[in-house]
């Protein structure tokens, strides 16, 4: 049974940082690349950071660039997403995915607000 299980979402100050974390399983995970999408209320869900199987290649929404950092490590079946300078526009519920098989999670709660 596939499951995406992300964790590390929550209430945090304009500038403060949070680390998301999504632990897979169900699926060979090393095979994957694998995705960050966040969506706010009354808005499109978006992509915002993707890493390859190998972790060589990594892409963001420039929304986010050189603030969030996408990683992975495959022998814990696990993709991070660390966020840092975090602004109120981030404020979303975000989504761990496999793109290639579109597995999701139930997606984790982050609020940025003073």
């Amino acid at each position: 049974q596939v499951q995406l299980v992300e964790s590390g979402g929550g209430l945090v100050q304009p500038g403060g940082s949070l680390r998301l974390s999504c632990a897979a399983s169900g699926f060979t995970f090393s095979l994957y690349s694998m995705s960050w999408y966040r969506q706010a209320p009354g808005k499109e869900r978006e992509l915002v950071a993707s890493i390859s199987n190998n972790a060589v290649i990594t892409n963001y929404a420039d929304s986010v660039k050189g603030r969030f950092t996408i990683s992975r490590d495959n022998g814990k079946n696990t993709v991070y997403l660390e966020m840092n300078n975090l602004k109120s526009d981030d404020t979303a519920v975000y989504y761990c995915t496999n793109p290639w098989k579109n597995y999701w999670g139930q997606g984790t709660q982050v609020t940025v607000s003073s």
